[in-house]
């Protein structure tokens, strides 16, 4: 197991695509932090099934971000996973909803790696991987502030990449299309009004319609990527965006 003795920290890694690259770390020996809500015991159970430490702090604040990476303390591996999503035309989306989206999935991950890093250089070596989104390539209607955060999630990690590459560390974002999580499930009930459709015409004719494989991604591809890069082959992959959308941003 090639993890052992590096320490990654995921986070929104209670559920979904983060859980999958929290097992899939693990699974090559890496001591594993667990971040993100949920019901206690489905949180307890998890730790025991991952011999993991949790640390719960809200991410959408400087001051949790800090509490998130004091809990965990030094970690060579850093997950920028956590995210949510609200559909809803510019002109009526809520300014609270904007800034918790740009909190949570974009300048959380500003405040974790800035606080990450020093550790990293220290040691010489380092993984920052980012969960962006084929939205950190392409535009859809109607989540302007998810799109925003993902677009901007790419250059940061183009940038990050480019400081830290004489360290010994990458920074590489993973973009899936849509993955069948909670977070892509939740959405549905808002485009079926946005848009006035059936449910099973926002899977077929909005989430799918792009994705050529017409297929959704599973979590544990998205994790298995994300171990790929911690692997000492991956030395010189940085600054990526790597897409797990089924075709959908080919050009």
């Amino acid at each position: 197991m090639f993890l052992n003795g590096k320490r990654a920290l995921v986070t929104g890694s209670t559920s979904g695509i983060g859980l999958a690259i929290a097992r899939a770390l693990r699974a090559e020996g890496a001591e594993v932090m667990l971040s993100g809500f949920g019901d206690e015991q489905a949180i307890a159970d998890l730790r025991a099934e991952l011999d993991a430490t949790h640390v719960e702090a809200d991410l959408t604040t400087e001051d949790g971000c800090a509490a998130l990476m004091a809990g965990a303390g030094p970690v060579d591996i850093l997950v920028n996973n956590a995210g949510i999503q609200h559909v809803s035309p510019v002109e009526e989306f809520p300014v609270d909803k904007w800034n918790l989206i740009i909190a949570l999935n974009l300048t959380a991950a500003f405040h974790t790696t800035r606080l990450a890093v020093p550790h990293m250089k220290a040691k010489g070596w380092g993984r920052i991987i980012n969960t962006a989104s084929a939205h950190s390539k392409v535009a859809s209607p109607f989540k302007s502030a998810y799109n925003a955060a993902k677009h901007g999630l790419d250059g940061f990690t183009k940038t990050v990449a480019l400081e830290v590459a004489p360290h010994g560390i990458t920074a590489n974002c993973i973009s899936p299309g849509y993955v069948w999580t909670s977070l892509v499930e939740n959405q549905i009930p808002d485009t079926m009004e946005a848009r006035g459709m059936t449910r099973e015409q926002v899977i077929n004719d909005v989430l799918l319609v792009k994705q050529a494989t017409k297929k959704f991604v599973q979590p544990d591809e998205v994790g298995a990527i994300a171990t790929f890069l911690c692997r000492d082959e991956a030395q010189n992959v940085t600054g990526a965006n790597w897409s797990v959308d089924g075709g959908w941003t080919t050009e």
